[in-house]
């Protein structure tokens, strides 16, 4: 299962580092298969905001501008999100996502 954290309260500008921890996977299956980020803001659709493809390679979503790192410690069966920069309106619940599997999401406030 997905196990995400790191969330909280944090005034614009400010940063947070989201984790999300792959439980009961083997380091091959872990290794061998991308993992999402994404997000859910109130009265919104889920969007995406980041993948790490096997190997590392990264993608972001047009409106992360640079602000967000994803990123992947395989031993740990663990991906990361830094966010910086943030806006309110990055306020929303973030959730990782590998094959079909979804984590209970952590909660992203951004305060103006």
């Amino acid at each position: 299962r997905l196990v995400e954290s790191g969330g909280g309260l944090v005034q614009a500008g400010g940063s947070l580092k989201l984790s999300c921890k792959v439980s009961g996977s083997i380091l091959s299956v872990f290794s061998g298969n991308a993992i999402g980020w994404y997000r859910q803001a109130p009265g919104k659709q889920r969007q995406w905001v980041a993948i790490t493809a096997p190997g590392g390679i990264a993608n972001y979503a047009d409106f992360v501008e640079g602000r967000f790192t994803i990123s992947r410690d395989n031993i740990k069966r663990t991906v990361y999100l830094q966010l910086n920069n943030l806006r309110a309106e990055d306020t929303a619940v973030y959730f990782c996502n590998m094959q079909d599997l979804w984590g209970q999401g952590t909660q992203v406030t951004v305060s103006s």
